[in-house]
């Protein structure tokens, strides 16, 4: 599954480190899924996906391999 985390963090200015805090996980979390190395749950995707403001679908994306 890809993801466009990295670019909506841009867009907000906002570091992984505050980012995290944010949605109550570790830096390494966010590090690990803008890496593709880590598929979030359901909750965490949700909770993303209102921060950004988008849908779930603006930010992962299945990949035909998935």
């Amino acid at each position: 599954m890809k993801n466009t985390l990295k670019v909506h963090r841009a867009i907000k200015n906002v570091t992984q480190e505050e980012l995290a805090t944010i949605i109550s996980v570790t830096r390494q979390t966010i590090n690990a899924m803008e890496k593709n190395k880590y598929v979030p749950s359901t909750v965490l995707a949700l909770k993303l996906a209102r921060y950004f403001e988008v849908t779930v679908e603006d930010l992962f994306m299945l990949e035909e391999t998935d």
